[in-house]
């Protein structure tokens, strides 16, 4: 499919489209006497979270505020304008979807919500877009990732004629965010996409169909945007892409530049604290880059590579061009190069043909490899996706001890890189309040462990905080005390760096 780059004639038709529905939802204010309100629920992945900082951006851009609403919360409040954002990964990301669409019938009917868009990749697969325009034709608008730089003429168009789904070709563009206006979610993380689309086509995976082919961003842009958001004060980056390290792009002087040549530039730039980057493919993964995360203070000491099975049989069926001697080999390369580096990684239980043998072999992997923390799934099957066929199922019963016994085994690896934190001072970057307690933040070490910790009243004194909200953002020396499966705890031990 060709790459279509956006043009002049497409900016300004989006802004064009921007001022009309300015002008109208400003019609519609004046007429309620009120502001008129979004509501914006995300599902999914951390690209969909930066997906979603553009469509809050280009919502409050039509004179829309948004609804006080927890970030990613489910709890569903009416608003003017509703704008569910989806992830078609997992079966249950696309069960909540529908659940929450039930719930939105009532508030649509009483007019407490006047207008619905669902988006996202689950808008790719036809299925759902046709369940929902039998099932929920109180819907107004539905549009694919592709589709989200032309958010503001879908919008206005649809208000216009009333259609459920504006018919606009999907065509994999490659988007430079500069004419998007962004409502970053964090004060203390900004989210940059590097590259759109995966080219990789696993068997079990929807990704490549809702998404597009790989398109990477112009090196230039990307630096540029990275030096204006160190300027706004932001003290962390995440580099994003559905494969970061698959990067290809291209600088101003038609050079080719790699994804190295992006986490240097992002790590050079002396206001960051900390420099992300999610996700990682074993079969493009350099060492130029281990050099570097080994090499900058700035770079998260922490690489995130799935796994997916530790048996080569399987990884074949499930189109992953690696085995278990590289992948291993990538792991120790990193564990020498980044010295004290957490390693974690995705796993799939129960794809299909998975026998016992073929999962002891995972759980050997596991063991050897070490993760340090595990995302672990049981197989999901994927509409659209060759594995969806497979007829060599694993009985449900069997996915569920199998998935089971690995968590024991990965909850046991996972305890021990925790403890082994206990009694040490870590620099935590403070995310927030903690979910569970008011009275507890949380943040991250520079390897990425979740730290839970209280805020000692003589340091927040000292450094002149005095709401909780204030604490976002803020670097604070946090010594362990206690270790648990999936986080530590620790108290203050040194003064809050702003």
């Amino acid at each position: 499919m060709a790459i279509h780059t956006i043009g002049d004639k497409d900016i300004e038709a989006v802004r064009r489209a921007s001022q009309d529905l300015r002008e109208y939802f400003g019609s519609r204010a004046e007429e309620l006497g009120r502001p008129l309100t979004y509501n914006l629920i995300t599902y999914g992945c951390q690209l969909n979270e930066s997906d979603s900082e553009k469509l809050a951006g280009m919502l409050e851009s039509f004179g829309l505020i948004p609804v006080d609403i927890t970030r990613n919360s489910e709890h569903l409040i009416p608003a003017d304008v509703v704008v569910m954002n989806t992830c078609a990964i997992r079966e249950n990301a696309e069960d909540r979807l529908f659940g929450n669409l039930g719930v939105y019938k009532k508030f649509k009917k009483d007019r407490s919500v006047s207008f619905i868009a669902v988006c996202g990749c689950m808008m790719k697969i036809d299925k759902n877009v046709d369940r929902i325009k039998k099932s929920y034709p109180y819907v107004d608008l539905v549009f694919d990732p592709q589709q989200l730089h032309r958010f503001p003429e879908l919008v206005r168009d649809s208000l216009a004629v009333k259609s459920q789904r504006v018919d606009i070709d999907t065509i994999d563009y490659l988007v430079e965010d500069e004419y998007i206006p962004i409502k970053r979610d964090r004060r203390f993380r900004a989210l940059i996409p590097i590259m759109y689309g995966c080219n990789n086509f696993c068997n079990y995976c929807v990704v490549p169909y809702t998404r597009g082919r790989e398109r990477s961003r112009n090196f230039d842009c990307i630096v540029e945007e990275l030096r204006s958001i160190a300027d706004s004060g932001y003290r962390e980056v995440m580099l994003l892409g559905q494969n970061v390290n698959s990067y290809k792009g291209v600088d101003n002087e038609g050079r080719t530049r790699s994804f190295a040549d992006v986490l240097d530039a992002a790590s050079s730039i002396k206001e960051f604290s900390r420099v992300r980057f999610m996700s990682s493919h074993p079969k493009d993964l350099s060492q130029d880059v281990l050099s570097l995360m080994g090499e900058r203070d700035n770079i998260e000491k922490h690489l995130h590579l799935a796994l997916q099975s530790g048996s080569d049989r399987i990884l074949k069926l499930m189109n992953r061009p690696y085995d278990i001697e590289k992948f291993l080999n990538i792991a120790d390369s990193f564990r020498k190069k980044v010295p004290g580096g957490s390693l974690t990684t995705d796993i799939i239980v129960g794809f299909p043909g998975e026998s016992e043998a073929d999962f002891e072999l995972t759980l050997e992997a596991v063991k050897k490899a070490a993760f340090d923390a595990a995302f672990t799934f049981e197989f999901s099957a994927r509409p659209g996706t060759p594995a969806y066929d497979y007829e060599d199922k694993v009985p449900a019963e069997v996915v569920s001890a199998r998935f089971a016994r690995l968590l024991e085994v990965q909850n046991e690896l996972a305890f021990k890189s925790n403890s082994a934190l206990v009694g040490k001072v870590f620099e935590v970057l403070t995310e927030g309040i903690s979910k569970g307690d008011e009275t507890i933040y949380s943040g991250r070490t520079i390897t990425n462990h979740l730290v839970n910790f209280k805020a000692d009243e003589e340091y927040l004194k000292k450094a002149g905080i005095e709401g909780s909200d204030d604490l976002e953002g803020a670097l604070i020396p946090v010594r362990i005390e206690r270790a648990r499966p999936y986080s530590v705890d620790g108290v203050m031990a040194g003064d809050i760096i702003r």
